[in-house]
């Protein structure tokens, strides 16, 4: 680790976004301070899914997500609803959804969405190996896993356009994935095996980290939340807190789904709604273990194994905050299982129902990169369901702007003013 010699940053947010931007910035030798507004174990960095997926290279908005969710919408049980509500918010980012929702859009940033995953994963690779961290990475891909002839079809196109994209990437049949499974039985037409993907334990890999950051001599004040931002000319310099003021030499603004309130707070717009999501960890009997993680594609349900149990997520709930636990949601996710694993017999998770929101922006791509307006001022934030995948590659992004260092991976369409 570099002697702190660069000056002080302030980071807002204590989720992946936020650590990993702190780890990278101390080991370049900057005094850090981050500022959380809940405690440290309160975010959704947390109950994920866990999974690193440069598979992912096709943003939220895409074509064909509005008919379907459309259909969903009548389903108490599906995977995908967004609340019906006149919040102006929710308005306009449903009509900058629309806009984005067609096939130039993504193929205009599939590139660099797989490039800034691919760079992530590398850097997982490389934190796994430093003291003190073990997380459980595991990068031996993701199955997703069908059953139907629909959607075997639109999986085999899109694996074959990861192809050309250069993703490590296998169609397979039900007996070959069941090959890949053997001390659990499935129930699936086929397979994509997703080679160039993998998985951790979250909450190892948060825990760690913390534990890094304090030991390297980064301070965290919690349930801290900023109210104002001081300026002058072209740099903030001071954050007003409920907890006192906070000056540094530059600012990163990270906060998840709470990023939009953060921002306005500089006259940024950045258009986020929250995603709700839920999972739930099942303990699995006795020999009924998973090698891969996988996404039950039909269901939209992750299912990862990690610290010796299985984590079931899904669900995208857009709308308002709140914190209500829509019970049906749930339920759509616990019945899905047995269609694809029949002998899994898992019952609702009354007592063990976890829920966090996905910071979703309305064009699918992540906030990343320094403010116009302001030039000691850094944006992370935004990636939806790639959030914990793209925690690394944020955070040595971060880090490499206010050093004045090359970036290793396009991030010009992520620009965090680009709807101002």
């Amino acid at each position: 680790m570099k002697e702190n010699n660069r000056g002080t940053v302030v980071v807002i947010g204590a989720g992946i976004a936020g650590l990993a931007s702190a780890y990278y910035l101390v080991r370049d030798g900057w005094d850090v301070k981050i500022l959380e507004k809940n405690t440290l174990d309160n975010n959704c960095s947390y109950g994920n899914a866990g999974m690193i997926v440069p598979s992912h290279f096709t943003p939220l908005a895409a074509p064909g997500i509005v008919a379907q969710g459309i259909k969903w919408m009548f389903n108490s049980k599906s995977p995908f609803y967004v609340r019906p509500s006149l919040n102006p918010r929710l308005i306009n980012w449903g009509l900058k959804f629309l806009k984005h929702a067609n096939r130039t859009h993504v193929e205009q940033h599939a590139s660099a969405i797989r490039d800034l995953n691919l760079y992530s994963s590398r850097l997982y690779d490389e934190l796994a190996q430093e003291d003190n961290f073990d997380f459980e990475l595991k990068q031996n891909g993701i199955l997703m896993m069908y059953k139907s002839k629909e959607m075997q079809h639109e999986e085999i196109e899109l694996a074959h356009r990861a192809q050309d994209l250069g993703l490590d990437v296998d169609i397979l049949e039900g007996n070959t994935v069941q090959e890949l499974e053997p001390n659990l039985k499935l129930d699936v037409l086929g397979a994509i095996l997703y080679r160039c993907d993998g998985k951790l334990y979250p909450p190892k890999l948060m825990q760690q980290l913390i534990q890094y950051l304090k030991a390297a001599g980064v301070a965290f004040f919690e349930e801290t939340e900023v109210h104002k931002f001081m300026t002058a000319g072209n740099r903030v310099k001071e954050a007003i807190s409920n907890k006192g003021s906070f000056q540094a030499d530059a600012f990163v603004l990270t906060g998840g789904a709470y990023l939009p309130q953060l921002t306005s707070k500089l006259h940024l717009n950045t258009p986020l709604m929250p995603g709700k999501g839920y999972s739930f960890m099942y303990q699995p009997q006795g020999e009924q273990t998973l090698n891969h993680a996988a996404l039950l594609l039909e269901a939209r349900v992750a299912v990862t194994p990690m610290n010796g149990q299985i984590r079931f997520s899904g669900t995208m709930e857009l709308g308002p905050a709140n914190d209500r636990i829509y019970e049906n949601r749930v339920r759509g996710i616990v019945e899905s299982i047995p269609k694809y694993y029949p002998e899994l017999k898992v019952d609702y998770p009354s007592e063990k129902i976890w829920y966090g929101y996905r910071p979703c922006s309305p064009d699918g791509l992540p906030y990343l990169g320094r403010l116009k307006k302001f030039d000691n001022a850094i944006v992370a934030g935004g990636g939806g369901m790639m959030g914990l995948s793209l925690g690394p590659a944020y955070g040595k992004v971060v880090a490499d702007l206010l050093a004045g260092q090359k970036i290793e991976s396009e991030i010009a369409g992520f620009r965090p003013d680009r709807f101002d």
